[in-house]
């Protein structure tokens, strides 16, 4: 065995201070699923409550956008700074600080009083929001190291990842509904202070072996970088590609990232370790979890505006209907996490999700004006729910096997590519839908239609070119995945280039076919 497979004396010094709360592991993840709830609800139980709100505290339209773009913004930039933060203060540490940060930021945006408190709320979230999910992903991969029980709590982990979106649309629904918008805000103090208590009962702090050093001039070019990138995107959605404050947030986010894998090439101990990305295993895993999450976003928004204008549902009965695929979803990620992954294998099972995802935005594509639920929607979210869980759970589970010293920063990375998934995603196919509906009015304007139903076909046709680009991203993604993954690679990773650090046993990981 060569030196660098071999554990050090100080990992082996490491080792009880991970395995010392092995006993309390079940409840240890019932905790970090209540913290990855509380950062995946927020991506869209506020957004249902937004029209409620905004009449409330009588902002404008332009504003309201904020609301969403200001939490997206703070957490999108900041994930790999609070990444790294985990490995060098401790991930419970981290946990904490991120927790009571998250709720009293929850707390300030449900007493809001104006535009301006709200906003400021929500980007205080997103900055704590980057605090916790690379935390809590990478105490996840230090407290589960047994294959078959880290394949049953990856797949919890990844359900919650996949269907919190579905679920937070349902809870906004609700609360909006038949409490307050005020309660999309306040539900995270209540989920925020069983967390805090359960972490500070369950976890110890556990930390990087050899805490590295803040790598200072990457964290400022990757943060302004990932700023400038999902600004740029969500830029887009109330302007258009030819702005110019859209190009130029564009083009300085190439830049600066163009700077920031120059820094990392060269500073000894950088915030993202190029090991890492390079990877051809990790690689995989990150494309799959942004392909995924551009096409389950904007399925999510554009479903949700189909069944709402043009089914005409209530708030609420458009989140009952995204219940079947929760299910699963749930179903599918422990199946694929715990039979099929250690049987086939990452390459096979991901590209297989992707697959099955992209055929459920097809069907999609048969949705009218009049459609029903039971013959045009359920089968798809129950098809796309069998998908996403053979993707998500697998993906987040590959991208951090056999890491310790980097497990904060490997967890940002899939963290990092959700959120720039889903930035990119809803502007994107937010554009391609408005071009779309554009050019169906004008092809179809002379048929004698009134305007009102050519309105709403144009619309619906809108919705359906989203959905056939959706399948085409997921499609491209499969592809990239068979090419990245290799076969085995749970556990061929610990033969791998990213496991230099030498914390991986080989013993320890899970094999594939």
């Amino acid at each position: 065995m060569t030196s660098e497979l071999m554990t050090t004396p100080a990992e082996a010094d490491a080792q009880p201070a991970h395995n010392s709360h092995h006993d309390r592991r079940w409840l240890i993840l019932a905790v970090l699923g209540m913290v990855q709830l509380v950062v995946v609800l927020d991506a869209t139980i506020v957004n249902i409550a937004l029209p409620t709100a905004q009449h409330a505290l009588r902002f404008s339209n332009a504003d309201r956008q904020w609301i969403v773009t200001g939490y997206a913004l703070s957490f999108g930039s900041l994930l790999l700074l609070g990444g790294r933060l985990s490995d060098i203060l401790g991930r419970k540490r981290t946990l904490m600080i991120g927790l009571a940060g998250f709720a009293g930021a929850s707390a300030l945006g449900g007493f809001s009083t104006s535009f301006t408190m709200l906003l400021s709320a929500r980007i205080l979230q997103g900055s704590f929001g980057a605090l916790l999910a690379p935390a809590a992903l990478a105490m996840l991969t230090t407290t589960f190291t047994d294959p078959g029980e880290r394949g049953r709590a990856f797949g919890i982990y990844g359900a919650i990842s996949g269907g919190g979106g579905a679920l937070g649309l349902l809870l906004g629904g609700i609360l909006t509904s038949y409490a307050s918008w005020r309660w999309t805000l306040f539900v995270n103090v209540a989920i925020g202070a069983v967390a805090i208590a359960g972490a500070a009962k369950l976890l110890s702090n556990s930390r990087a072996a050899s805490r590295p050093r803040l790598d200072l001039p990457g964290a400022i070019t990757a943060s302004t970088g990932l700023f400038a990138l999902v600004y740029g995107f969500s830029h887009v959605e109330t302007t258009s590609w030819g702005n110019r404050y859209t190009i130029g947030s564009l083009v300085a986010s190439a830049v600066l990232l163009t700077l920031f894998v120059a820094i990392e090439r060269r500073v000894p101990q950088p915030l993202l370790p190029l090991r890492i990305v390079v990877d051809r295993n990790r690689a995989g895993a990150y494309i799959a979890v942004f392909t995924g999450v551009i096409a389950t976003f904007g399925m999510f928004l554009f479903l949700t505006y189909y069944m709402q204008d043009t089914l005409h549902y209530s708030p609420v009965r458009t989140g009952v209907a995204y219940l079947p695929m929760i299910v699963v979803l749930i179903g599918s990620a422990q199946l694929a996490t715990n039979v099929l992954l250690p049987r086939f294998g990452p390459k096979v099972m991901v590209a297989t999700g992707l697959v099955i995802a992209a055929g459920a935005m097809l069907l999609l594509t048969r949705i009218g004006l009049h459609s029903s639920y039971l013959t045009a929607i359920l089968p798809t979210l129950v098809i796309l729910g069998l998908g996403m869980g053979q993707i998500m759970a697998p993906s987040a589970s590959v991208a951090t096997v056999g890491l310790s010293s980097d497990a904060g920063i490997a967890s940002a990375m899939v963290n990092t590519s959700q959120q720039v998934g889903g930035s990119i995603g809803t502007s994107l196919l937010n554009t391609l839908a408005a071009s779309a509906v554009t050019a169906y009015a004008l092809a179809n304007h002379a048929t004698g239609t009134s305007v009102a139903t050519l309105q709403a076909q144009a619309t619906v046709h809108g919705y359906k070119v989203v959905f056939t680009y959706a399948a085409v991203f997921l499609a491209a993604g499969a592809v990239i995945v068979v090419l990245l993954l290799r076969r085995g690679a749970m556990a061929s990773l610990a033969r791998g280039p990213s496991s230099a650090e030498g914390t991986v046993n080989a013993e320890t990981l899970p094999t594939a076919a």
